[in-house]
């Protein structure tokens, strides 16, 4: 397997459908190395080339890989996956020679998790618990992120975090419905934690918690009756709420970049590293590629992450460059280059819908981050586009 500067991102499926040599070979032709997922949540995905497979995929939270000591309790202790989708993974790990794969692992995205312990997930203002959210403030799960880090980077890997910050109402659970038109900052709202960790933390940042729940629960039962909404913006929250919302906020945020920094010292401690990944590309352009309102570093507060405050503390930063236009792209990617100062910066670009439509549309992607700023340029998802697809990413290595 060739060394290469791009990342491919990959399930186990992907090994276990096509063959571990089968799918290095493809990657090795497209100048890419893999991103393994070794702990990932639960999904419904369509794969366009899975040999003779069913072209439907359900994904269930749990790891891929066989660990049973050590992990914080036996509510927190993750589910193993499939004994085929695991042995695949170990033998992608032996059949690297001198570029090992990375392990792409899901952190506190974990409905099962969270359904087991529900006090260790984010309740939102309402008193209602975010299974699918495991809430970074909550000790039992900042012990078992550190267990999951340690699990995989002592298995050779090095790791790029996903969903190791706070994460969004909107997305966790499936056939999510709401029939009330809520403005972006209201989902906002809905997101902010008041699980007893954070409730702590707000008490230590001098905020009446109480005052602050009973204020946000009054702004949100007018929005259900379909008062306008008010954007995602920091000064519209506080204008709505009052300042001390930004004070609670910003005690969550401190907890995300503490937690990111334990993990990344423990993940050195095994020899490996860690690419912490921001997933705010993803709040702001999943669905159509088309995000909206300030470039995308300044929008990550909404997940509680400060990319000034993370970026020295880990190996490299990676975004979410799900954006269709590509100056809107460069000014995103540009963003994170200020402010993740020397940091090495990775971008990660879908190369078919619905951001590129046309290869062209890819080689602009490329060059607009690259351009921008980044060090490095990987892609989503290797089983998930069709492989005329992902032939536009030969383009990209000219």
């Amino acid at each position: 397997m060739a060394s290469s500067g791009s990342a491919m991102y990959l399930f186990p499926s992907d090994l276990v459908d096509e063959g571990v040599d089968v799918v290095l070979a493809a990657l090795d032709r497209l100048g890419c190395r893999p991103a393994v997922a070794v702990a990932y949540h639960q999904a419904r995905d369509v794969l366009p080339h899975a040999g003779h497979k069913p072209r439907l995929r359900f994904r269930r939270d749990g790891v891929f890989f066989e660990e049973k000591e050590g992990w914080p309790s036996p509510e927190l202790t993750p589910p193993v996956q499939s004994a085929e989708e695991n042995r695949s993974v170990a033998e992608l790990r032996a059949a690297a020679d001198g570029s090992a794969p990375e392990a792409w692992t899901v952190f506190l995205h974990n409905t099962t998790l969270g359904e087991r312990l529900p006090s260790a997930v984010a309740h939102t203002c309402f008193g209602d618990p975010l299974y699918a959210n495991l809430c970074p403030s909550h000790a039992a799960v900042r012990a078992y992120a550190l267990r999951l880090a340690t699990a995989v980077a002592g298995r050779g890997f090095d790791v790029i975090a996903e969903a190791l910050s706070g994460q969004t109402f909107a997305h966790g659970h499936h056939h999510e419905r709401s029939f009330t038109p809520l403005g972006e900052g209201e989902q906002v709202m809905l997101a902010v934690c008041f699980c007893d960790a954070c409730r702590l933390l707000g008490e230590g940042a001098d905020v009446d918690v109480d005052g602050l729940r009973y204020g946000l629960q009054d702004h949100l039962q007018r929005a259900f009756s379909s008062e306008a909404g008010i954007p995602a913006t920091r000064d519209a929250l506080a204008g709505a709420v009052g300042e001390p919302v930004l004070r609670y906020l910003d005690a969550g945020t401190t907890a995300v970049t503490s937690l990111a920094a334990d993990v990344a010292s423990a993940v050195r401690g095994t020899g490996r590293r860690l690419s912490f990944m921001d997933l705010t590309g993803a709040v702001l352009g999943y669905d159509d590629g088309v995000p909206s309102g300030p470039d995308a570093a300044k929008q990550a507060w909404r997940l509680r992450i400060d990319p000034a405050a993370i970026a020295p503390s880990v190996d490299s930063y990676s975004v979410l460059g799900y954006v269709r236009d590509a100056g809107r792209l460069h000014d995103d990617v540009a963003s994170y280059r200020t402010a993740t100062g020397e940091t090495p910066l990775r971008v990660i670009l879908r190369p078919g819908f619905p951001d590129a439509r046309t290869q062209d549309d890819l080689i602009a992607h490329v060059d607009a981050a690259r351009s921008a700023g980044a060090d490095q340029v990987d892609f989503y998802n290797y089983g998930m586009y069709d492989r005329k697809i992902l032939e536009r990413i030969l383009s990209t290595c000219r």
